[in-house]
């Protein structure tokens, strides 16, 4: 058997590539990649051609002695290429037969995507690798990077050396709520590990949403350049987690100055349209007390704290649209007024979602009672420490994505669905790879299918071979899927 794929797309080539790889892994097959227009036997081909199933589409026919694949872009074939591993037997050294079918499929939703929180746990480049590997394997092709944090800023900014020095190191970590680890952590990721990370992520089509958080949650940043704040700190990095009252400073021209720098060089180093800006669980205590902030509601006849929050995050989207990009943050944005063009992402609970594709808004929705994969997900007692909150498998498979309050035109404005990884407790590649699997393929299935072809009991008996897949593939998934008693 040989892979051919059709001619005059470097991609497409790729993508032959790929699968030939992962057949020598899965089966320890060695089959020959070529190009070429078609085959009529003992090949797997792979081409492009003008389709209705849209960018991520493809048709996959499976007969004796051969398998095409057809999409419109290369993506789909990618797509095509993970649904034709799943269709080998998953045990090891099983003999690689794929059953005859004829499949036309394509997604749901545009945005199907998982968050990491390496702002307050540092991940090496090569588990950020592996986890954007175990994404593509569940069709997932949005990658929130959570890079910046009151606990941790973890992006290089060559103008401003000290967020790395300073702001990417803590004394300690809270491992408990009454516990803490006094061993020093930190890290960060060079520049040029961001493009290899960014690369490697469009090679598994996934694209990367940096987030770079304001006003609230930049403790980090304080501490490196304390003539941000409202008073001047000194500040040390925080130890234990929390919500710091130590915010930007909306009243001062220079935090704007350091602000648009900073996601200047952010623009240059991520080429996807949208940048994640927070934008949650911000204080107003400094604002309130601060009379350059004072100032800045006075002039600009703003009527309290939220329409400032609302001024400050409006100027930074005018800015980051100067350099091609949107913005999108919490759904706390909402608060004082969203900026005109931004995107919100939906987390305390569906109403913010709700209320943003009402004003035709982009949204993402991620409603922490489904979507928070930091909260425990079998009994507590068997599972490792955890935040808080309850969300077994089945509660994310039945998860709906679009409100059943919005009208068909508002329902349009709903982008896809993502889960979110917050590592307050979760310290270990190990430990975060547990907390998402299978939980993940619960989101996958949520973010692709349409939900009237979503049953929990078909989902169930094909996880079982999904188990074996993680299992030869080395994902520490829990076990704990089917411990607990859950009613809808």
């Amino acid at each position: 058997t040989r892979i051919i794929a059709a001619p005059g797309n470097d991609t497409l080539q790729q993508v032959a590539r790929d699968l030939a790889a992962a057949l020598r892994r899965q089966s320890g097959l060695n089959l020959q990649v070529t190009a070429g227009k078609t085959a009529t036997s003992n090949a797997i081909t792979l081409r492009l051609q003008s389709d209705t199933l849209g960018d991520e589409g493809y048709r996959l026919q499976v007969q004796p002695g051969l398998a095409a694949i057809t999409a419109s872009k290369p993506a789909g074939a990618f797509y095509a290429v993970q649904t034709l591993l799943q269709l080998l037997p998953a045990k090891a050294h099983a003999k690689p037969v794929l059953p005859a079918v004829t499949i036309s499929d394509s997604p749901r939703f545009g945005w199907r995507g998982l968050m990491l929180d390496v702002g307050r746990y540092y991940y090496p480049v090569s588990y950020i690798k592996q986890y954007l590997d175990y994404m593509a394997m569940h069709k997932l092709n949005t990658f929130h990077w959570h890079l910046t944090e009151d606990h941790g800023w973890r992006i290089e900014i060559k103008k401003y050396p000290r967020l790395t020095s300073v702001g990417a190191w803590r004394n300690g970590t809270q491992i408990t709520n009454n516990r803490i680890n006094h061993q020093p952590h930190g890290g960060f990721y060079t520049q040029e590990e961001v493009k290899e990370v960014v690369a490697y992520a469009r090679s598994k089509f996934i694209t990367v949403v940096p987030e770079i958080e304001m006003p609230g949650h930049s403790m980090a940043a304080l501490a490196a350049y304390p003539e941000l704040s409202c008073t001047g700190g000194p500040f040390e990095m925080p130890v234990n987690w929390g919500i710091r009252k130590e915010v930007f400073c909306a009243g001062n021209e220079k935090t704007f100055t350091f602000l648009e720098d900073v996601l200047s060089e952010v623009a240059e180093l991520f080429p996807g349209q949208t940048i994640h800006i927070g934008g949650d669980e911000c204080p107003k205590d400094r604002w309130k007390a601060c009379a350059r902030c004072q100032e800045r509601i006075k002039s600009n006849k703003l009527k309290d704290e939220h329409e400032l929050q609302s001024y400050f995050i409006t100027r930074i989207e005018k800015f980051l649209q100067s350099k091609g990009k949107r913005i999108i943050g919490w759904d706390e944005i909402l608060e004082g007024g969203l900026a005109p063009n931004a995107a919100v992402m939906s987390w305390r609970g569906t109403q913010g979602g709700i209320q943003a594709a009402k004003l035709l808004h982009p949204v993402v929705m991620t409603p922490n009672h489904f979507m928070h994969f930091d909260y425990y997900q079998g009994e507590h007692s068997l599972e490792p420490y955890c935040i808080s909150g309850f969300v077994p498998l089945r509660k994310v498979y039945d998860y709906e994505p679009v409100p059943a309050e919005l009208t068909p035109e508002e329902s349009k404005f709903i982008l896809g669905v993502q889960a979110n990884i917050w590592c307050e407790y979760i310290h270990s590649p190990e430990r975060a790879t547990y907390m998402t699997f299978p939980r993940a393929a619960a989101l996958a299935e949520t973010g692709w299918s349409s939900k009237n072809r979503k049953q929990w009991d078909d989902f169930t008996r094909r996880m079982e071979t999904q188990y074996q897949r993680y299992e030869q593939a080395g994902i520490g998934y829990a076990t704990s899927a089917y411990n607990v008693a859950f009613s809808v």
